[in-house]
């Protein structure tokens, strides 16, 4: 169990690094909206509650527009739909016999780059790795928002655009290694990359929610993957 755990928390090292220069940026973010009752504990509660960068940052922009309660939990659906997918793909890595309660805290705290670690890893997942796995990384994202939240205006725009950018880098270096062995990554990604063009830059298609191109880029994606590169029953055997 220690052993897991440890394991979990030196993989994690590097994503607790990026996710306290990202959410930095969302710390000063919201201490530009104090006068809509922003604080460094509730932005750090924030943080700690939801660990999901484009949510939180599309979440103030709705606080500040004045948006409904609906209206939020729609917007939040639909951004956060991925994890939903994520969290299919991880549950087949994880033990027959581990508990809901530990399912339901592995899902709380599942990201695009815990799970990038995590499914690239060829054995089983235990609990304590996973709990490894995500808690240095919760423990940066909150703290970075409260310190970024204390920090306010005192840094430059220039440096806060380039800490914005850190968590698009940190997904690069964690998914280009296994993109580099694996055929199959590889080419998921190019797919994946491709469609983002084309909901990006096509007209009637740039109109569709960010979140949403996400969800779509992955299904489609996952699917020509799971298609032409099905895994063979022996190649999950540890």
């Amino acid at each position: 169990m220690k052993k897991d755990f440890l394991k979990g928390l030196r993989h994690s090292v590097p994503i607790a690094v990026g996710y306290f220069a990202v959410s930095f940026s969302f710390g000063i973010l919201t201490a530009k909206y104090m006068k809509f009752g922003f604080s460094a504990v509730s932005s750090g509660i924030l943080s700690l509650t939801n660990v999901t960068s484009a949510g939180q940052f599309a979440a103030v922009t709705a606080i500040v527009g004045g948006s409904g309660l609906v209206e939020m939990a729609i917007l939040q659906f639909i951004i956060n739909l991925r994890y939903a997918l994520m969290g299919f793909s991880l549950n087949q890595k994880l033990p027959e016999n581990m508990s809901l309660f530990q399912r339901s805290v592995i899902a709380f705290g599942n990201t695009d780059e815990i799970f990038a670690v995590a499914i690239s890893d060829k054995y089983p997942l235990s609990f304590h790795y996973m709990l490894g796995l995500e808690s240095l990384p919760i423990f940066g994202w909150t703290a970075g928002t409260v310190v970024g939240f204390l920090a306010g205006e005192i840094l430059p725009k220039s440096v806060t655009t380039a800490l914005g950018i850190a968590l698009y880098g940190m997904l690069i270096s964690i998914v280009m290694p296994v993109a580099r062995q694996e055929k199959s990554v590889r080419t998921v990604v190019l797919i994946s990359i491709a469609l983002s063009c084309l909901f990006f830059y096509i007209p009637l298609l740039n109109v569709v929610n960010s979140g949403f191109a996400v969800v779509i880029c992955t299904v489609l994606s996952s699917s020509f993957g799971a298609y032409f590169f099905p895994v063979k029953e022996e190649e999950n055997e540890v």
